[in-house]
């Protein structure tokens, strides 16, 4: 019977499901019917390690039972409730959330998701600040909605100009380096030059907002090196320009810090969030807003709304959520398996593949860069990582794969034996399309 049941969910999903960022024939996508922690199986009860946390997301780990409680015991108190009111929980989750972020923050206004949150930060900081454009950088993902992504650099934005206003630069990518930069502090200098005069040649007085992932995640999980986000931050500050950090990826754990921003030594004016704050349980994002932003809206109107904004089952799950890691350290672990066995693991991988030129990343956020050549860096072939996955999904590894790169992404309660299952899978995975 469970046989059966996996090949009727391929039916159903091949027959009636549009799926997104795909070509809908040929999908052959993995049943998935439960899961607990780091792990999901289908009907049969065939396992396999989520090392993509879905999509980054499942931070906290599959079914959480105190996550999975509070969303039963809220949808038997009140299932719905429209944001036009007060609610208890939808309160409660706001003051956690603030808890969590730096001095200086007055309040969070709730959307349904990370690209909605980007959207109303940009609409904030262009009526705060009486100005239109909005300065992202080419690799970046910042959502799907109409001006999220255009905001967007990467490919997607292009047959998706819906929006007005946005322009792009370069981060920073020692790698693969823009600036013909040899070391991180020649790579912050010169990006930071090259986003000055961006800032100049589009004329200061025009630009509403910065809007950056503290660590560009679906890009590459780029962490900047030391000195970039401050000096961001001073561009910002010298031009009266809004600075929003997008943290729907890397907050609430993932780089083994609540939000990736803090060991930068800055604070931004909005930050925006979603996916690690209740790990996808109930769809549920937001912005948390400055003081200073949050006044401005104290007599006048805010032009910006959703039907289901602070929805009480995503308000449960996030007290839930929030309360969870907190108690259990579960940040904590984050960074420790990052530090003590996720990083040194792939840099041993590194050295046993010549397939890897790159291993960079932090807490349970890492990238694996794969390259035909180490000395030319040109990217493998698409067909080479469509065949690694292959190879990683018969060793029971649920992988995500990007461009040329593997994102070693898990959530932040994978253990370290989970994990040496995982390298075992990927050290494997490597030889077989070595060969």
């Amino acid at each position: 019977m469970t046989h059966e049941l996996d090949a009727r969910a391929k039916e159903l999903d091949r027959a009636h499901v549009f799926h997104s960022w795909s070509a809908q024939e040929g999908l052959d996508l993995p049943v998935i019917a439960g899961g607990s922690g780091a792990w999901v199986w289908n009907h049969a009860g065939e396992r396999m390690l989520d090392l993509s946390s879905q999509l980054v997301n499942v931070n906290i780990g599959h079914q959480h039972p105190a996550v999975v409680a509070a969303i039963q015991e809220q949808a038997g108190r009140l299932a719905t409730i429209g944001p036009a009111t007060a609610n208890l929980h939808r309160g409660e989750a706001a003051a956690r959330i603030l808890d969590k972020a730096p001095d200086g923050f007055a309040k969070v206004f709730f959307t349904n998701g990370g690209a909605d949150a980007n959207e109303n930060a940009v609409r904030m900081a262009r009526l705060t600040t009486g100005r239109d454009t909005v300065l992202s950088t080419y690799r970046s993902y910042h959502g799907n909605t109409g001006g999220a992504i255009v905001a967007t650099g990467d490919w997607r934005r292009m047959p998706n100009q819906y929006a007005r206003g946005h322009v792009h630069f370069f981060g920073p990518y020692l790698y693969r380096s823009e600036f013909w930069a040899t070391t991180p502090e020649e790579e912050c200098e010169r990006a930071l030059h090259h986003l000055r005069r961006v800032i100049e040649s589009e004329g200061p007085q025009t630009i509403a907002a910065v809007l950056l992932e503290s660590v560009p995640g679906t890009a590459g999980i780029l962490v900047p090196p030391a000195g970039y986000l401050a000096g961001v931050r001073h561009l910002c500050d010298e031009h009266g320009i809004v600075l929003i950090l997008d943290e729907v990826m890397a907050g609430f754990g993932r780089t083994g810090q609540w939000f990736a921003f803090e060991r930068h030594d800055i604070v931004p004016d909005l930050i925006t969030f979603a996916k690690g704050v209740n790990s996808g349980y109930v769809p549920v994002g937001g912005v948390i807003i400055s003081e200073a932003i949050a006044a401005a809206f104290d007599d006048r109107v805010f032009p910006g709304g959703l039907t289901y904004s602070g929805h009480p089952l995503a308000a449960a799950s996030i007290i839930a959520s929030i309360d969870a890691m907190i108690t259990e350290g579960i940040v904590e672990h984050a960074r420790t398996v990052g530090a003590d066995v996720i990083g040194p693991s792939l840099r041993a991988l590194a050295d046993d593949h010549d397939l890897i030129g790159e291993v960079r990343g932090e807490g349970v956020f890492w990238a694996v860069e794969l390259v035909a050549d180490r000395g030319t860096r040109v990217p493998v072939a698409a067909t080479t990582m469509a065949a690694l996955k292959r190879e990683l999904s018969v060793r029971g590894v649920m992988a995500m794969t990007v461009e040329n790169r593997i994102h070693v992404v898990p959530p932040c309660v994978v253990t370290a034996d989970d994990m040496t299952q995982g390298m075992v899978a990927l050290d494997g995975a490597l030889a077989a399309v070595a060969a």
